[in-house]
């Protein structure tokens, strides 16, 4: 793996770090009634990890038995969390 590879994931996992983070933040100000809470939002946060977690497995197990490099698996693994998380973060702000 390239230092310029290694340096891009790392940017996209500090990327998705920081999502996360945002995303954990507006629950929890919601859960204390700071913000307001659509019904069914903490039930939504439990229910959502097992499918974004499978289709992260999934995606990158694809990506492996293609014969991709390392950089590519752990890409093609990150794609489905962060589409996740960026659509929570979206859906909490409004």
């Amino acid at each position: 793996m390239s230092p310029f590879a290694f340096f891009a994931l790392q940017s996209q996992f500090a990327a998705l770090a920081v999502e996360t983070q945002i995303v954990m933040s507006l629950r929890l100000m919601a859960m204390a009634g700071a913000l307001p809470a659509r019904p069914g939002e903490n039930s939504r946060m439990i229910s959502e990890k097992g499918p974004a977690l499978t289709k992260a497995v999934s995606a990158g197990a694809q990506a492996a038995m293609a014969g991709k490099a390392p950089e590519q698996i752990i890409n093609a693994s990150l794609a489905p969390l962060t589409r996740k998380v960026r659509q929570n973060r979206k859906r909490l702000m409004k």
